[in-house]
């Protein structure tokens, strides 16, 4: 007599995929530790920095705060997961005696990924500024890649900025939170901007720095966040 199979449906597939997905959650081998930790370090640095380089283009996309937020932690987080928390709580429910031992390794992975989630919110939502990468970004492809310069700012009650060893465009154009703060033609292209003109972001008051062309092109844009 042949009995008959039950007809797989979307929940047992369900099922199923979380069940290997446990399974290697909780692979502890030295290997699978090494080759989870490494996964997880790579997807976090792509999207920390990623992230980093899409809102130094787009400042006002602040909603990649918590795409850069989770990979920042990811950094630190997919190592202690698969080195610390994973082989502590096999080791829990092998020989833990004590009802709290018994109850955390029981809902450590609960416990762990909501520490996690709650604190990609508040980097998210406060963005401290270990979290912030500075990049310099070309804003015009087709524009001179031969642009050079240092800009260099020194802050006290003002904010005075120079361009050391400028070469590769015609003029600078300064601005923040999009409004125009001045426009500077001659070397050492120097300027001042006085603390009240410069908007107030997560990570300090910014500003930008347009290097533009003859034809008011801009071939190069640099970002700033000063604390005054």
């Amino acid at each position: 007599m042949t009995t008959k199979r039950k007809p797989r449906t979307v929940r047992w597939f369900l099922r199923r995929m979380w069940r290997d997905l446990l399974s290697v959650y909780y692979a502890n081998t030295p290997t699978w530790r090494w080759l989870k930790s490494g996964a997880l370090v790579f997807l976090g640095f792509f999207l920390w920095t990623g992230g980093s380089v899409l809102l130094s283009v787009q400042p006002e996309w602040t909603i990649l705060h918590y795409p850069m937020a989770y990979g920042f932690l990811l950094i630190v987080w997919g190592p202690l997961t698969h080195f610390v928390v994973v082989p502590l709580t096999i080791r829990l429910r092998r020989a833990g005696q004590h009802p709290l031992a018994r109850l955390f390794a029981r809902n450590s992975g609960k416990i762990n990924l909501t520490v996690f989630f709650t604190l990609v919110v508040l980097f998210g939502a406060f963005t401290p500024g270990i979290m912030m990468l500075e990049f310099t970004s070309v804003v015009q492809p087709g524009g001179s890649t031969d642009v050079r310069g240092e800009l260099v700012c020194d802050v006290d009650e003002v904010v005075a900025c120079q361009i050391e060893n400028a070469a590769g465009f015609d003029h600078i154009v300064v601005t923040s939170g999009g409004e125009p703060i001045a426009t500077v033609e001659e070397p050492p292209y120097a300027f001042e901007i006085h603390p009240a003109e410069l908007e107030e972001t997560r990570t300090g008051k910014e500003f930008s720095v347009d290097y533009r062309n003859e034809a008011g092109e801009t071939i190069k844009r640099e970002i700033r966040s000063v604390h005054i």
